[in-house]
């Protein structure tokens, strides 16, 4: 019987694999545009259809009816600033009608929160991190599970037409880690194949996404663990089963440097293009919040 925790990681899974395949192909656009122009354009839709979520989903009259009620308050203040009495009641109704807000937000923001969430999380695997160049290093390692025994036979990678091993392996037993350094030899998006040797017999394979180019190219940084956050976190390959000597692969790709459209600052510019989009838009869309 699988337990609570197998289940959710399953179910994440299959949310990954839904947004994996929609993300492939409606956010190909972005390896031909400038990236200040593909975060801006996706920020402003992403605002868009937010608000009309909000819109559908929320109670609109009762939020059109908290701030009259709050705008009525504060009028209130204003005409009576004599009478402390009248200024405490209707402070205190100006902020149960902003508590009373955040309350009536709470459906849509649920409803919302697992769609925008796979939404950024593809679009990070673009902007978190750019590809290695035809010339450049990185290094790969490899996280064994603790019941890998890292003294044992083997931990290999197949040699490969797009990169040449430049060191390793480099075992640290201490973290269960195999690294190797490679360079970069052929634009293009091919896979690293390992072999583990295993105390059950033949050696067990894997595979890791590895991505050389320029300019945009969808970037998977880790294949990750059997586990719901890390899955989440790094959407793009399927993760290792609990039963498999393999725990996690990672490369360490360049960071994407761009104040908007690059590692530190795509996230913070989505949200205040959102933001302002949402903004705009909301006279149009006629949406109260």
């Amino acid at each position: 019987m699988m337990s609570a925790m197998n289940v959710l990681t399953q179910v994440v899974i299959w949310l990954n694999r839904g947004a994996n395949a929609a993300g492939r192909f409606l956010l190909a656009p972005i390896a031909h545009m400038p990236g200040w122009l593909s975060i801006t354009c996706l920020s402003a839709i992403l605002g868009a259809v937010c608000l009309v979520a909000f819109k559908y989903t929320s109670s609109q009259q009762a939020i059109r009816r908290t701030r009259d009620d709050i705008a009525a308050h504060l009028l209130a203040v204003k005409l009576f600033p004599d009478s402390l009495l009248v200024t405490l009641r209707c402070q205190a109704r100006v902020l149960w009608g902003a508590f009373w807000l955040l309350v009536l937000a709470v459906v849509p923001m649920l409803v919302l929160i697992v769609p925008v969430s796979l939404v950024l999380w593809q679009m990070s695997l673009w902007y978190d991190a750019r590809p290695l160049r035809v010339g450049e290093e990185a290094v790969v390692t490899v996280t064994l599970s603790r019941d890998a025994d890292l003294t044992g036979p083997d931990v290999q990678l197949e040699p490969a037409s797009a990169v040449e091993v430049v060191a390793g392996p480099v075992r640290i037993a201490s973290k269960h880690e195999v690294c190797w350094n490679i360079r970069a030899r052929e634009a293009d998006c091919r896979h690293l194949v390992f072999q583990v040797g295993t105390q059950a017999g033949a050696p067990q394979r894997a595979t890791k996404e590895l991505v050389i180019g320029d300019g945009f190219m969808r970037t998977s940084v880790e294949r990750p663990r059997w586990y719901w956050t890390d899955i989440l976190w790094q959407p793009a390959e399927e993760p290792f089963r609990p039963d498999s000597p393999i725990e996690a692969i990672r490369i360490d790709y360049p960071p994407r440097d761009s104040w908007i459209s690059g590692t530190k600052g795509w996230l913070i510019y989505c949200f205040a293009v959102s933001m302002g989009f949402g903004f705009c838009f909301r006279p149009w869309l006629k949406v109260d919040w």
